[in-house]
């Protein structure tokens, strides 16, 4: 099956998903999880000044970060135009969800997404795939050396306790471009939102809490916010194939051979945010999450009925082939990982 006969696949298929009503706008659900989740956020600052100095304001913190990465999924998926009809609602829903409430900016995460949805995998093109600390292809391992070379040798094993220093990483990525790119769409509104969220959540705890406290509740809830956050996108793609700089391929290959699934269940669902069907997700990236286990049975039907490999592994063994892979690159290991696609084609 050549190139363009997959584009008329994805063009049926696209057809098919679009007349089940698998396109249509979840309104109910989205403001029911966005009001939820807000309301979740206030309760839990109200029992941080109810609780004062009480050691239990350690069990508060990570219940923080975990309501902060469900406004972070939500932002996500306004910021993919889920939520609403009107782009103007979407662009500014995720612009406050994601600046007043989890302190990072919207236009920094749209610049950076949109590359990853547009090349996944691909050196050189999808930014999630570079990384000054972890190595994510041999080709990258190749060009390291002393320390870093060292550290990449083991670098599987501390991918976990890595993503726990995830959530400071966004806050510091997202400031940075606000403050050096030349040219930003609604700097000093993202950097007015992002510093009154900054200021009223420090100035919470540090008036109500012992300044060591108050230290201890940011770190763990930053924390425990990039452990979920950073974890529920980590598992989608490291472990797939990865694209060389100037190979084409088409969208429908491209979006299901790099992308993983992850198994679904209500944990799953409660963790990843619907991001567990990431091969719909990248397919139809404008489907409400709601309607993405029903989409994920077109794209099975059609991917076997094409012979397109299709990857959907429980969150336990998601996590074992990420590791596996991050250390199998360090160690400079050539071949399990290779694109099936880009070795056919230079064959």
């Amino acid at each position: 099956m050549v190139a363009n006969q997959y584009v008329e696949t994805y063009r049926q298929l696209s057809q098919e998903v679009h007349d089940a009503g698998l396109m249509r706008r979840c309104y109910g659900f989205y403001w029911a999880m966005i009001i939820g989740w807000v309301l979740a956020l206030t309760a839990l600052s109200a029992a941080v000044v109810l609780l004062a100095e009480a050691w239990y304001q350690l069990i508060i913190a990570p219940l923080v970060g975990f309501v902060m990465t469900q406004l972070a999924f939500l932002s996500h998926e306004a910021a993919h135009r889920q939520i609403f009809a009107s782009r103007v609602w979407n662009e500014w829903t995720a612009r406050i969800l994601s600046g007043l409430f989890v302190g990072v900016s919207y236009g920094w995460w749209m610049a950076k997404h949109n590359s990853h949805h547009a090349h996944p995998n691909q050196d050189g093109m999808d930014p999630d795939v570079k990384s000054w600390i972890l190595a994510f292809t041999p080709d990258e391992s190749d060009q390291r050396s002393g320390l870093r070379a060292k550290f990449a040798k083991h670098q599987g094993t501390w991918f976990i306790p890595l993503l726990l220093f995830e959530g400071l990483n966004l806050h510091y990525a997202s400031l940075r471009m606000l403050f050096t790119k030349p040219r930003v769409s609604f700097r000093l509104t993202e950097i007015a939102l992002i510093a009154t969220r900054h200021t009223a959540y420090l100035t919470l705890l540090f008036s109500v809490l012992p300044a060591g406290l108050a230290f201890g509740f940011v770190g763990l809830q930053v924390s425990i916010f990039g452990l979920l956050l950073g974890g529920a996108f980590a598992l989608n793609h490291i472990g797939m194939p990865t694209v060389p700089a100037g190979v084409h391929i088409d969208f429908l290959r491209r979006q299901v051979n790099m992308s993983r699934n992850i198994r679904n269940g209500p944990m799953v669902r409660l963790l990843m945010g619907g991001l567990q069907y990431q091969i719909e997700h990248h397919l139809f990236p404008v489907a409400p999450r709601p309607n993405l286990r029903a989409l994920r049975e077109f794209v099975r039907e059609y991917c076997s009925r094409y012979e397109i490999a299709y990857t959907e592994k429980s969150l336990s063994d998601a996590f074992c082939t990420v590791i596996s892979y991050l250390n199998q690159v360090g160690l400079k290991n050539r071949d399990p990982y290779g694109c099936p696609l880009v070795r056919r084609y230079r064959g």
